[in-house]
This record gives structure tokens, sequence and C-alpha cells, in this order.
């Protein structure tokens, strides 16, 4: 029989730790080469680690929540069959060794929870605490409801959400109400306000965000004909319920002593690793920051037709698509928005710009182990519908956390999506090793003057940061312009 010890290994470009967030075998069990033993959280990423050696586990030697070296050993398999029970040791016989890391209370995840597998979030730079989302059980329809249960369970189960409407909600949403209980009021500023105002939504849908309360002027649409849908309130709800989830007993028992009411939540791994970036980011870069208004009916009525179209059947199309594309057209007019700033190694004050003639389009993406931008290699190769197909991949790959360390390896400008959850606009931070970031605020309609007159368009903000070694304010104005111009007319994309 041999038994060997799997070392930690480095699952990156020069890691030098990672927590073991949860092991998938125990004593006893047979695996086989290349199953998975335990998932790790490095400073990047959440990472499975597949076994090289088959045969049986005798022991595991780091306990779930503990954070150890790379070259640390953290499990033992014995190359032998497992054997039957062992018969009882004899009184004079020594005591079995004790593991070499001993008993270890197993730690807790950033939540302050027991590590799990990471529920989804947005594509998104910012937003509510993920770790404050909880899913929420899901209860059987009562007697009484046998049409409505199956379409409360489609309502509630979009994917990455997990909000429950009752079955209750639902069937009343869907009769009319009375004639007396409708505001004909006329709304204020006459008819061009009520055009504005006016959100394209079913009525059933309607029902379902006043007795939620929910105003449908704040909630993105996805709708084929820019309709709010029964999905975009569930994902709007369940941001809300971010918040208040845990709002009933956040604040604990009021006579506790103020010292007992303090939850510590360590920093380690994802968290860690982007708080330390986001410092030297916003220390080392100069950042200048720029907002643009924009036109975006043009790329609405665009991204409804791809959706209708059969070559983009199947396949999510949003606004950030034509966004993403926008950025790589109008990089490529302004080279040096894709570049980084080399200082000398020697520590002179000599420096080197590396303008990139690539790009590797990183998408921000908060996920509940912290924010994550993964990128897109070699995004200006890339058709619209490859594209479409590679944000989408990204997109799943970091809700269910399996993004890998070299697919947020090697980015060149960022793109982060906080029109996600309703916000406006913000002054995102660059990423560490670009010069660049977009942000994309919100989509919706507001009065815009066009041609002399007031009328409903829709309306997004983008806000830009860039490192002003780099991009000075000619350049930073020029490539934001060129953004704004493809959002404002999509066939530009074609010259």
């Amino acid at each position: 029989m041999t038994l060997h010890k799997f070392n930690l290994p480095d699952v990156g470009e020069g890691l030098t730790e990672a927590e073991i967030v949860a092991w998938k075998v125990k004593p006893g069990d047979t695996v086989a080469i290349n199953d998975v033993l335990c998932e790790i959280e490095t400073a990047k990423s959440l990472v499975e680690l597949p076994s090289p050696f088959a045969g049986t586990v005798t022991e595991l030697l780091v306990p779930e929540g503990l954070t150890v070296d790379v070259g640390t050993p953290i499990i033992s398999v014995s190359d032998a069959a497992p054997a039957g029970p062992a018969a009882p040791a004899p009184a004079s016989q020594p005591a079995p060794e004790a593991p070499m890391y001993g008993k270890l209370e197993a730690d807790t995840s950033d939540a302050g929870e027991s590590a799990g597998p990471p529920a989804g979030g947005p594509l998104v730079g910012s937003g509510p605490k993920a770790d404050a989302v909880k899913r929420r059980r899901r209860v059987a329809a009562p007697a009484g409801f046998p049409g409505r249960a199956s379409e409360v369970r489609e309502l509630a189960g979009v994917e990455a959400h997990d909000i429950w409407i009752s079955p209750e909600a639902v069937a009343h949403a869907e009769r009319p109400a009375p004639a007396d209980s409708i505001d004909q009021r006329p709304t204020l500023g006459g008819a061009i306000s009520g055009l504005v105002s006016r959100v394209l939504a079913k009525p059933p849908v309607r029902k379902i965000a006043r007795d939620l309360g929910i105003d449908l002027a704040d909630v993105v649409p996805t709708g084929a004909r820019g309709e709010v849908t029964r999905e975009d309130l569930v994902s709007y709800q369940a941001q809300r319920d971010a918040e208040v989830d845990k709002a009933d007993t956040f604040w604990g028992k009021t006579g506790r002593p103020q010292e007992q009411r303090i939850e510590r939540i360590p920093v380690k791994g994802v968290r860690k690793a982007t708080a330390r970036a986001m410092v030297e980011s916003a220390f080392a870069a100069p950042h200048v920051s720029i907002f643009v208004d924009v036109d975006a009916s043009r790329t609405m009525e665009f991204v409804k037709r791809l959706k209708a179209s059969r070559d983009f059947e199947g396949i999510r199309v949003s606004p950030l698509l034509i966004l993403a594309k926008a950025v790589i057209w109008a990089a490529a007019r302004n080279p040096s928005v894709n570049a980084t700033w080399v200082d000398d190694p020697n520590g002179s004050d000599s420096a080197e710009i590396h303008v990139k003639h690539y790009m590797n389009l990183g998408i921000a993406a908060a996920t509940p182990r912290g924010l994550m931008v993964p990128n897109i290699k070699n995004a200006q190769d890339l058709s619209l519908k490859e594209l479409a197909l590679a944000l989408n991949e990204l997109a799943t790959t970091a809700r269910a956390g399996k993004t890998q360390p070299a697919q947020m390896q090697g980015g060149t400008l960022t793109v982060t999506n906080i029109g996600a959850l309703g916000i406006d606009t913000g002054t995102p931070i660059i990423n560490p090793g670009e010069v660049a970031i977009v942000a994309f605020g919100t989509i919706k309609q507001k009065p815009w003057v066009l041609d002399g007159e007031v009328i409903p368009r829709w309306i997004t903000t983008l806000g830009g940061s860039f490192d002003h070694r780099v991009v000075d304010g000619d350049l930073s104005a020029r490539f934001m312009a060129d953004v704004a111009s493809i959002l404002e007319e999509p066939a530009l994309l074609l010259d």
C-alpha cells in the first residue's frame, strides 16, 4: 500500500495561499484521477481541485474554513482498496498519532455563515451586499388555486432570483380592478408627462407591481416590445429583498451591550484581494471621471429586433451587448484607453505606456464571494452573435461561482453594468492594470428634446473613469462620445 499526500497547488499565477471552502470527499471514499476533491477560494476566485491520484481517501488533513499556504498537504490518498472494519487495538498499543492540524473549528464564509455554493448575482459593479440575500421557502399553493400553482412557480423560479409571490396575489392580480378604483386623473404636466410616465406593461403585471409597491418606471424592461414583464418584477424585487430580508432581526436585542452586538466578518479570499486592488488603484492612478446622457431609443429597438431574429434564437440579448460592442469600436478609434501604465521595475522615474492591440473586455460581476472581473479574450474578433454568447457564458459562470483565475487575468478595459440595479450612474474605480472603465446606467423613459419637441425617449447615463497619466481630458471625452454615438445609432457598427 502506498500513501500519497496531495499538496495545495498554485492554481493561478503566483498565488501564495487559499482557503478550503468545502470538501467533496470524506475518509473512506474511493476517488479516481480528476475527481473533484474540494473547493478552494483563492484571492481571485472559487476553484475546484481535481485528484491527481486514484485510490481511497484516508484522511483530510485540513478542515473546511482554514486558509493554508501553497504546498501544504491537504489530503492523503491510499492506492489500496478500502479495508473492512478493523479489529479493536490491544490496550498496550500506542494511541494513533493526532492529525498534524489538530481539531480546528470550521471557519465561516465571508457572509458569516457556513460556506456553501454561491448564489447568483447580477452583472454589476456595485449593488446590495450579496451576502444579505437569503433563499425564501417556497410554499405550495393552497386549495382552490390549482390553475395558478404552476404560474406562481414559474414566476418565482426565474434564474438567479429567489423571491416568492403568493398564489392569492397572482390570482387577485389577474382580476380586473373595479372601475372606481382606477385613478383617471390627468398627470401633472399634461399629455407629454402622461406619455413619459406611461410604462408598457400588461394589466396583471401592473397589479402585481402595485401589490408589491414597485414603481414600474424604476424597473428595467426586457419584453419584446419594451414592456415590463413578470420576470423583470422578480428581478427588481429580488434586489429589494436583498436589503430587507434581515431587517426584522438585524438589530438584535436592544438590552444586550453594544460590544456583544458587533458582527465580525473576516476579510479574506476575493474580498481581501479586491480591497487591496481597489486601494492600490485609487491611490496609484489619478482618476478623472466624466459623464454623458445618451438617447438609447434606437439601441432598445435594435435589441428588440435581435430578440425576434432567428439568428439570435435562444440567446439572451440585452443593451449591454450593444454597449460592449460600442466600447470595442470606440477603443479602436482611441487606442490609448486600451493600455497599461508600467513603472520602471528598478524604481527610477522612467515609465512606459503599453497600448494593447487586442481587447480583453472585462465585465464586472458582483457575486456572493465578492466582486469579480472576468474578461472576454480577444473580444475585438467576435461577431455580435459570438459576443452575445460570450457574455451569456461569462454571466452563467460567474453566477455559479466557477470563474477561473485565468478568466480574470490580462484584462485591458472594463465595463460595469450598474444599471441592472436601477442606478443611473456612478464613478467606478479603474481595474488595476488598466486605464479606463465605463459604467452603464439604467435605461429609463424620460422627457427628451428632439427636433424642438419634448417627447418620451429611452435615456441612459454613461460614466467613465480614466487614469489621467495616460488618458487626458480630450481623449476621454472623445472616447465617451464615440461610445455614446453607437448607443444613439447602432447602425454605425456596420461601417
